[in-house]
């Protein structure tokens, strides 16, 4: 046995874990971040399109966004780390009154929980993207200060700085158990050592569901495949990330941007769901995505699609993430990122530092009471 006690044990090193890890060791915290994977951010935070925003429709996830934004945005500045970071803002389109209405509705609510965002018209729009399909264009919202980052970049840089302030990473090794007593873990046990802890974090990803029921508790988790494409680099089209919400058949929405290196970046929601771990591409993305792009953005159209990869959504039912002490009382969980968990992750880092170390503001615990397990999952987020 690995002879090291740690205050804190971080499961899983991807784009919660090694966040928080850093935002531990900021605090001084002796922590270790274990992970199955050879390196950081193996996981879905490999598969991430890099896309970074605070606009959201809860307001819990509006304040981790905007926080995860100031550290994107300043990181270079502050750490000389290059994350491909590019404020291009984010726009939702709207060709239906239905959809506009929607936005008119939770503009003022995203205002209120200190988003900068507000309501475009159709000429707006246009200027915003230009080159966009005008017919039956109403218009939708306009989020200046959203923007993209690299998710590889970014995770090492986040484990470079946790490594400087004297964190640990094991890779390599998967977890397989808990070691319980008095109703807090003293232990945790990989296919390789064990590791003693005064506290546990599960940030695991796709895992969480199994790593939790090492704790004793059942997690409302459901890994989805999501499946995600880029082009071949051209010169600037337009800066912001667009995001059509309508649904279509076989798909709800989509989303798609442009890289800092020209290339364009597009992700698609199936509908229905596909539930399950499979990351094999498919021949069915490219024929359903293609068609709704190319008629939203025509300049699209002779762009050659260089490749296309699957990553895992681990999904709750209300499309929130789920960060919550339970089990046992030493035992906090991260999970449920919905495919945001790049987005969130460095907001979330600081708030799970905080919570963990008993250090929590009045903010944290709002964030807390939204995002809590025993919560009641009866509505879903509009933009998730």
């Amino acid at each position: 046995m690995n002879r090291k006690n740690y205050d804190v044990i971080i499961i899983g090193a991807g784009s919660v874990g090694t966040p928080l890890t850093m935002s531990l060791a900021e605090k001084g915290v002796s922590v270790l971040c274990i992970d199955s994977a050879p390196s950081a951010g193996q996981g879905n935070n490999k598969c991430a399109i890099g896309g970074a925003r605070a606009t959201h429709s809860e307001p819990a996830k509006v304040v981790l966004g905007l926080r995860s934004l100031e550290i994107f945005r300043t990181w270079q500045d502050r750490f000389g780390d290059e994350i491909s970071w590019y404020q291009g803002g984010y726009t939702y389109v709207a060709y239906d009154e239905d959809t506009m209405n929607l936005f008119r509705g939770n503009v003022p609510l995203q205002q209120k929980a200190g988003l900068d965002i507000r309501l475009i018209n159709a000429g707006e729009m246009e200027t915003l993207v230009p080159g966009i399909n005008p017919a039956g264009l109403l218009g939708g919202t306009w989020s200046p200060f959203d923007g993209s980052a690299s998710p590889m970049q970014s995770c090492y840089a986040f484990q470079r700085r946790a490594l400087d302030l004297g964190a640990e990473y094991i890779f390599n090794e998967t977890v397989k158990s808990m070691d319980i007593e008095e109703n807090k873990v003293v232990s945790v046990t990989t296919d390789k050592d064990s590791y003693t802890c005064g506290a546990v974090v599960n940030c695991a990803g796709s895992f969480a569901v199994e790593v939790g029921k090492m704790a004793g508790i059942e997690l409302p988790v459901f890994p989805e495949s999501h499946e995600a494409g880029v082009t071949e680099p051209v010169e600037r089209l337009f800066d912001p990330m667009v995001v059509d919400i309508r649904k279509a058949p076989g798909s709800a929405n989509y989303y798609f941007y442009q890289h800092d290196t020209g290339q364009v970046v597009f992700c698609i929601t199936p509908d229905p769901p596909i539930p399950g771990t499979d990351i094999d591409e498919t021949s069915e993305f490219l024929p359903l995505v293609a068609p709704r792009m190319t008629g939203l953005y025509p300049r699209l159209a002779n762009l050659k699609v260089r490749r296309t990869w699957r990553g895992i959504y681990p999904m709750t039912p209300d499309g929130a993430p789920i960060l919550d002490r339970c089990g046992p009382d030493n035992h906090y969980v991260a999970v449920g990122m919905c495919g945001q968990g790049f987005m969130l992750g460095p907001g979330i880092g600081e708030v799970m530092a905080r919570f963990v170390t008993d250090d929590v503001n009045e903010t944290d615990r709002q964030v807390f009471k939204e995002l809590q397990l025993n919560r009641q999952f009866t509505s879903e987020e509009a933009l998730k």
